[in-house]
């Protein structure tokens, strides 16, 4: 029975309990943090990020990963900060510098997966040694029962860079010793041995060593000894929780009494090093290694050639990453033990927030979502209540503690549900939105990463009337390319038949022997239920459903499911509908009944699995080999992103606004990140080619007659590829460096100005081109086309064989670059101003024109940035705001003007943060012949009210000249204020001009041209 609290202690309790934190950030900034931009050095940027507006820094994954790591998502131990950016001291220096100038810190968490290819991974090594029977087995979602028998109760590690056999003749596995410990060597890698087969080992030389000391020997007595202690050591085999921990303590025992012994005896040491010689055998003698060979294949894991993943690996990895093991935080402790660290941090403070890494891929995400919102509550209540005097221990009176804490936490969460209210932690989820598509409302988030947002505002910067002439010129340079879902499908497919086959052919045997237990289904073979899971998931238009049980089937699942399955249909007419209704039931539970009771649990297991694999299928399909595939504008080749639909309409772009600013206004708004395909400023520019389609059907046409002997032809092939080499064209266009002001100078590019960007170019053209896996690929190099590609990029960007083509190149660029700085801008201000939380990845504070990793991940200079914004602070504040921003304006290349107006709209933020955080949303239109070219809207508050107005299609306004969207390009432009009163005066807070509302033939607002009389964007403050 549980003691009732004092009056007083309860009203102490509740009392420090309501003084719970509820942090939103404001506008954060992404960090990528590795051993050559450490903690101390992110330390170092506090002072500058909170001048600049920044409410929370957002960091990249901070916990131990693999050693060397340049991202850090390959994490190996999750109960420490990483050594690499400088360790738990490091990482407190870090906290409380960020403490002392108000900045909050949101954490990037990586729940579903570990990095395995470091001994770090302590973890992931008692895996090894110890296969089912290791305390750690149940952490990793691996298959003990596999579908081949000979991998039972053994992890596949495809690790080898031939076949087995061949490397274990040439001598390149041998076994070590350490430590009281043997492993298996290869190279860099360490595996350790079962204990258990230690006996073999140190058997081997026993007669001998007692030849020579003497069975009675000490030395020889506790070597027996501990023969004798490893005969009673359970077996790798063994699941019993007891025998679990026996093992688990004994070996202990016996790996320090060895290391001992080892030590204090120079015989026994001897002796150790002869039986490793023996072992290790001699290249040229394959009869030498057939002892390594029968220890080895004792172990709890099977060595094997890398390209066996594909088809036989049994744990569950993050996409296709050999090196990244999944892992299972629907377990209790899975979750506390991957996450202690990481709530500690929340409890104390020192963390206002998390980012979840592909949350897809586990295996209940609502449910850990809601656990993690739990989690914080128990972890913050219990810091709070022991720095008051007030820590629970075990008797009566306590736990009426424990019972009351667990009642607020209840009502909490509760009130969140009930109210739409905020949830107490700020998390965000790295969810992809397929088209039509929002965040399940059980989710216990704020909101997804921003992806969404990105492709929402991207879309309105590309000229859809430009749709055909686009297709024309693509179909002209490539050839006839397949529709865009044609390509998705085969893709996917081709990922599941490669990549991926292990798990699809996982997910067929699990069915496969439940339909042989129900004898209406068990004339469904093996090989069919194979082709129709890849067919439907082929045809899947979302990462995943989200089902768990009969009663959370939601519309939406039986939406995309029954979708899939009748486009699945309609691509296989020849394949009965009888076998794919069957599927379809399955995947949404309808024939649950229809199956043994005893087998409806693994029913759900296989639906949930099936849920888990279908989003890495679609992220490897798509992402990663579509995306590099389809290039009529790759500006929309983005991570969630719909090329096919060739922009939107800025209607579309307000709907969701609308939406967000209801059901999500926390949601983080990104425009970079360290994912995107390209950055920011390299889609502005590359979307000012959908406004001068003829242009550039010229420029293409011409590059490619200049280009085209530095192509190579083999075997009829004509290598790159012309898509490939469109994407290039695209490429170079959208990153050309700025030289000299960003005025072209031919000079320089004969120069050596071009080398670095250059082998940037090659970097990426390799990666893109083996992302594709048309003519290359990471599994299946082609070492002729690779080299191919290299040279075709050396040798357009060589200013010695290439002068006209860079002459060309650099007068385009610069042209559509002018126009690209009015996108970047437009963009960046509706980033800043729509409801949502804006992220700013590192450096996008100015001109950022970065690829896809690792490109993204080049320094960033920051000293540069700091004097800049220092400067700019200090004219602000010495006023005359109008000829400053009228400067940055003429100035535009530099890169200011987008400090500029990243530092104004986050000082407001800061100043006025009700402006932003309960405002409503108010799409405005405009009237006029260039009315198309506006997107306005207004946040409204009981604070106040702004107007952010930004022009579009920049190019196609000014007619093609090169002229900035301001003053008369507008002409008789208007926008409309219907809510607003005439004599309603506004502020920009960009110029400081004053600009007031009138009416003009029925339409209420401003003339346009007045607007953006003097600088390309506006943000109006009602005064």
């Amino acid at each position: 029975m549980t003691t009732s609290l004092p009056l007083q202690d309860k009203e102490r309790i509740e009392q420090l309990l309501h003084q719970l934190p509820c942090h939103l950030p404001r506008a954060t900034y992404r960090l990528q943090l590795h051993a050559d931009f450490n903690l101390d050095q992110g330390s170092q940027l506090a002072g500058y990020l909170q001048r600049l507006g920044i409410s929370d820094v957002y960091a990249s994954p901070i916990l131990t990963a693999r050693v060397g790591s340049p991202h850090g998502y390959d994490i190996t131990d999750h109960g420490q900060i990483n050594p690499d950016l400088g360790g738990n001291e490091a990482f407190e220096r870090f906290s409380d510098t960020l403490l002392r100038h108000q900045l909050g810190l949101i954490l990037d968490v990586v729940p579903n997966h570990m990095g395995i290819g470091d001994l770090r991974n302590t973890w992931w090594s008692d895996v090894l040694e110890n296969g089912p029977s290791s305390i750690y087995a149940h952490y990793f979602d691996i298959d003990w029962d596999p579908v081949r028998p000979q991998l039972r109760d053994k992890v596949l590690l495809p690790i080898l860079g031939a076949q087995y056999g061949d490397v274990l003749d040439a001598g390149e596995l041998k076994l070590r010793y350490n430590g009281g410990a043997f492993f298996l060597a290869y190279y860099e890698h360490l595996f350790p041995l079962d204990p258990c087969s230690y006996a073999e080992v140190l058997g081997n030389k026993l007669d001998a060593l007692i030849g020579e000391l003497g069975s009675d020997h000490v030395d020889v007595v506790e070597l027996q000894s501990i023969l004798t202690a490893l005969s009673y050591l359970p077996a790798h085999t063994e699941v019993a929780p007891e025998k679990v921990l026996e093992r688990n303590r004994e070996k202990e025992v016996i790996k320090r009494r060895l290391a001992n012994l080892y030590e204090q005896s120079e015989p026994v040491q001897t002796s150790i090093e002869a039986t490793l010689a023996f072992y290790n055998g001699t290249p040229g003698q394959p009869e030498s290694f057939d002892r390594l060979e029968t220890l080895i294949a004792d172990q709890p894991y099977r060595l094997a050639f890398w390209r066996v993943a594909t088809e036989e690996i049994n744990y569950r990895r993050f996409f296709d990453i050999n090196d990244l093991a999944a892992i299972r935080v629907e377990l209790p402790e899975v979750l506390q033990a991957t996450h202690q660290l990481v709530f500690g941090l929340l409890a104390e403070g020192r963390a206002t927030g998390l980012r979840i890494d592909h949350p897809d891929g586990l295996w209940h995400p609502s449910a850990y979502f809601r656990q993690l919102q739990v989690s914080y509550l128990e972890y913050w209540a219990a810091t709070t209540l022991k720095a008051a005097g007030l820590e629970p221990g075990e008797d009566a009176a306590d736990s009426a503690i424990f019972a009351h804490v667990a009642d607020w936490i209840a009502q909490t969460l509760a009130q969140s549900e009930r109210e739409g209210a905020a949830w107490p932690l700020y998390v965000v989820a790295e969810k992809i939105l397929s088209a039509g598509e929002d965040l399940p409302a059980d989710w216990a988030v704020a909101g997804t990463t921003g992806y969404d947002f990105l492709n929402e505002v991207n879309g309105i910067f590309v000229d859809q009337a430009a749709r055909k002439q686009l297709d024309r010129l693509y179909t002209d340079v490539a050839g006839v390319q397949p529709r865009f879902a044609n390509l998705v499908n085969s893709k996917k497919k081709e990922i599941m038949l490669v990549s991926l086959a292990s798990e699809i052919n996982t997910l067929s045997h699990m069915l496969d022997r439940l339909t042989e237990r129900n004898r209406h289904y068990r004339d469904f073979t093996l090989n069919s239920l194979t082709f129709i899971i890849r067919e439907v998931i082929a045809c899947l238009p979302v990462y995943r459903t989200y089902i768990s049980g009969l009663d959370t089937v939601t519309p939406w699942d039986e939406r995309y499911v029954e979708a899939a399955v009748r486009e699945a249909k309609r691509r296989n007419p020849r394949t009965a509908e009888t076998i794919f209704n069957f599927l379809c039931d399955t995947l949404l539970l309808r024939n649950l009944d229809s199956f043994a009771e005893d087998a409806r649990p693994e029913v759900i297991r296989f639906v949930m699995k099936f849920q888990q694999i279908s989003g890495p299928v679609m992220a490897k399909g798509v992402e990663d080999t579509t995306f590099y595939v389809y290039n009529r504008l790759v500006s929309l080749n983005e991570v969630g992103g719909h090329p096919e639909n060739y922009g939107h309409s800025v209607e579309y772009m307000h709907k969701h606004a609308g939406h967000r600013s209801t059901r999500w206004p926390s949601s983080m708004l990104g425009s970079s990140t360290h994912d995107t395909k390209r950055g920011e400023d390299v889609r502005a520019r590359i979307n000012v080619l959908s406004e001068l389609p003829q242009e550039w059907r010229q420029i293409v046409s011409r590059w490619t007659r200049l280009n085209l002997r530095k192509k190579k032809t083999l075997d009829d092939t004509t290598m790159p590829s012309r898509n490939d080499e469109y994407l290039l064209y695209q490429t170079l266009v959208g990153a050309w460096p700025f030289v000299n002001g960003g005025t072209p100078d031919p000079e320089v590019y004969r120069g050596e100005a071009l080398e670095g960007f250059r082998e940037r170019i090659v970097q990426y053209m390799e990666k893109a081109t083996r992302e594709a896996k048309v003519h290359t690929s990471w599994v299946n190099p082609n070492a002729n086309y690779d080299a191919a590609v290299r040279r075709f990029v050396e040798g357009v960007l060589d200013p010695r064989r290439s002068g006209r083509f860079l002459d060309s190149l650099a007068t385009f660029a610069e042209r559509v670059a002018f126009f690209g700085f009015f996108n970047s801008l437009a963009q960046t201000l509706i980033k800043l101003t729509a409801p949502g939380v804006p992220d700013i990845y590192q450096g996008c504070e100015f001109w950022n024109l970065s690829l896809v990793d690792p490109d993204n991940r080049r320094p960033v200079d920051y000293a540069l940035r700091e004097r800049l914004l220092d400067e700019m602070i200090t004219r602000v504040e010495a006023g005359d705001q109008a000829g400053f921003a009228h400067e940055l304006f003429a100035q535009i290349t530099d890169g200011r003007i987008k400090l500029y107006l990243t530092y104004t709209v986050l000082q407001l933020r800061r100043a006025k943060p009700e402006l932003f955080a309960e405002a409503g949303y108010l799409p405005l239109a405009a009237a006029g012949d260039r009315a198309d070219h506006v997107v306005a809207f207004a946040r409204q508050s009981d604070a106040g009210e702004l107007l952010t107005v930004v022009p579009r299609l920049p190019l196609r306004l000014a007619n093609g000249d090169r002229l900035p969207p301001t003053g008369e390009r507008w002409g008789e432009t208007r926008l409309i204020v219907p809510h607003a009163g005439d004599g309603t005066h506004y502020r920009d807070l960009f110029t400081g001009a004053i600009m007031t509302i009138d009416t003009h033939d029925d339409h209420t607002g401003f003339w346009m041209r007045d607007v953006l009389a003097q600088f390309p964007v506006a943000l109006l403050e009602q005064i």
